[in-house]
Order: C-alpha cells, then structure tokens, then sequence
C-alpha cells in the first residue's frame, strides 16, 4: 500500500498496464515517477477542456480545435494559447491502483502551465482506478513561448494503491522526531507548513519576476540563457515585497525539507484567505530529495507565486504552502540525486535548468 517505486512502476510496463509508443526509456523512470513524454502534433484549442463523463478527447478536439502544429521538426507554443498534446504513453490499469500527474520542476519553473487530461476524465490530473485509455497533455504557456520536439518531457505521473497512504499529522510528528524533515520547528497542520524566505542575502537578492516581453526559450537547451534577458531580480531590504497582479514570480522557501527514503510528498495549495496571490503547486518531491543519504542535507522548496486581482504584500516568514506527505509501496532502487540526473537536489534560490547560473 502507498505510492509505487521505480521498480513498481517497471512491473507495470512489464505487464502492460503502462505502454509507450515507442517503448518506454529507462531515463523516464524517477524514484516515484515517470516521466510523460509529448508526441508529434500539438492541437491548438480555444479554450481549456475536460473530457467529461461518457467523452472521450478526441470527440471535444473535434468541437475545440482551431489547427494543428506538427512537431516533428519542433514548433512554437505562443504565450497565453492553450494546447493540447497527445502523449506517447497510454494506461491499462489495475482495478486498485491510481495515478496522479503533475508538471515537472522544470517546467513549472518557466510558468508552463501542464496538465494531463484522459477520455472520460472529470479532473485534470487525476486518473481513476482501472482506466484505461490514451494520455494527453494540455500545455498553456503563460510568462514565455517555449519550442517543444516529440519526446520532451513536460510532466510526470505518479501511482498509488487506491487506498489513501498520506501520513496523518500525528504520523509526520513521529517521522520528524525520528528523521528530521525540516530543518528547524516543523510546522504541522494538514501536512508541513512551509514559508517564503525574503531575508535579504549579501546582495539584497530575494527572487525573480518574468519579463512581460521575452524571446522563445527552447526546452532542450540547458543552462542556455542568461537570466537577465527573462528574469528581473527582486531585491529588498525590508524583508518583504510587494506582488504586482498578474505577475509571476520565483521565491525561495525558508526551510530546508527532507524526504526520507521510504516515503514521496506533494506540494498542495495553502488556503486563498491568506492572501491575493497562489503558489503554483506544479511538482512532486521524489524519495530522497534533501536527505542526507542521497547528497542533500536538506533542500530548499522553489516557490513559483502568482499574484491574483490586487497588489499584495508579501513578508518574510509568511507561511505559503505545505508538503502533503505519503508513504512508499516499497523504498526506490535509486532516490532523489543519487545515480540519477536530479537538478535540484540540494538547492535554495534557483530558476529553471535551462538558465544560466547567475
């Protein structure tokens, strides 16, 4: 019961209940993942969509499509048009296990909005028990046009038996006294408060905000870009900032967390009565991350902040989001940094992989 390793995951490409067109990569298996891959053609859709019960998406293209791109020698996706992408992997599940998706680090770090969406489907990114049927991904770039190729890898999918596995807070108390997952007090309620850090470093650095007007970023070029051409710094002494609406930021957790071997974690949503903005929740925190076993001694969380309809202040400490902790069918053959290309292990303030560092 919990939520399947890589070896879990191998067993069901084994039995065919996780297929790939081509076959599936060793390099697309994660701790307590795998990696999504986009096919040849991108549809380009007037507005976002769901299946629907009793629907399928191919039937909703047919109503919401505008034209199609292909893919195949790499195309635009403009900033603020929503696509959808067929994926190369499709599902045959097993009547007990569901499957979660979310966008990758990377990909959540540039404000690509992705969502995976199937036949039938009533929820973005929530696949029942026992469906069975293609995978596909909407895309809406929102702070930059992005050029994608076939086989990009945007977002991931996570399974779980279809019994909840999420460790109470009484559970998490009792984890974090036996194996720290935060350095310094945890903050327990419904999972591990986290907070933003605007404690102004040696150079006053304390985030970045996306450039309204910017060139394409290609997804395959990696540490490619200089900041400065997309990113503006912000800089405080104060030990807050004030959120412009409709902008988007990158911020920095306070604390350094930790995910132990034998379990993955969530980043949820922290409730909207704490203010006008939203912390983008795109990510999951593999087994391993932060943890002293895999090379980590603790890993900061990025924050990826929306501001909504009026500026809002934001001060250093301000509790912003949780990690919703879960146990592990088994431990990973291989966790979070090591053996592995992990980014991010070990991180604090850091854009996505295709940035330059600064």
């Amino acid at each position: 019961m919990g939520v399947l390793a890589s070896q879990n995951i191998e067993q069901l490409i084994k039995d065919k209940s996780l297929i790939g067109s081509p076959e599936i990569l060793p390099a697309q298996l994660q701790p307590a993942s795998l990696d999504l891959r986009l096919g040849t053609v991108a549809y380009r859709v007037r507005a976002s969509f769901l299946a629907g019960e009793g629907n399928t998406v191919a039937n909703r293209l047919a109503e919401f499509e505008m034209h199609r791109i292909d893919l195949t020698e790499g195309a635009v996706l403009e900033k603020g048009a929503v696509y959808v992408v067929p994926l190369m992997e499709a599902l045959d599940l097993p009547a007990g296990i569901t499957a979660v998706a979310n966008a990758k680090s990377s990909t959540g770090r540039l404000d690509l909005l992705t969502r995976t969406i199937t036949d039938g489907g009533v929820e973005f990114d929530r696949i029942a028990a026992g469906y069975s049927g293609p995978l596909y991904a909407e895309i809406c770039p929102r702070s930059f046009s992005v050029l994608v190729r076939p086989g990009q890898r945007l977002n991931q999918i996570r399974f779980r038996d279809a019994k909840p596995s999420v460790l109470s807070d009484i559970e998490l108390k009792q984890l974090h006294a036996e194996d720290p997952i935060v350095d310094g007090p945890a903050h327990i309620d419904s999972g591990l408060g986290f907070s933003v850090d605007l404690k102004p470093t040696a150079t006053g650095l304390v985030g970045y905000r996306a450039k309204p007007h910017t060139g394409v970023i290609d997804l395959d070029k990696i540490a490619h870009y200089p900041p400065t051409d997309y990113w503006e710094p912000i800089y405080t002494t104060d030990e807050r900032i004030i959120l412009d609406p409709g902008a988007f930021y990158i911020l920095v957790s306070r604390e350094a967390v930790t995910i132990p071997p034998d379990c993955a974690a969530e980043m949820a949503p922290y409730l909207a009565m704490v203010g006008e903005f939203r912390v983008h929740y795109a990510g999951f925190f593999d087994p391993g991350f932060g943890h002293a076993n895999a090379g980590g001694q603790g890993s900061r969380g990025v924050l990826e902040v929306r501001c909504h309809e009026a500026p809002f202040v934001l001060e250093h400490g301000q509790v912003v989001g949780r990690l919703v902790y879960e146990r592990m069918a088994d431990v990973p053959d291989q966790l979070y940094g090591t053996g592995i290309a992990s980014n991010y292990q070990g991180q604090g303030l850091k854009l996505s992989k295709h940035f330059k560092t600064p």
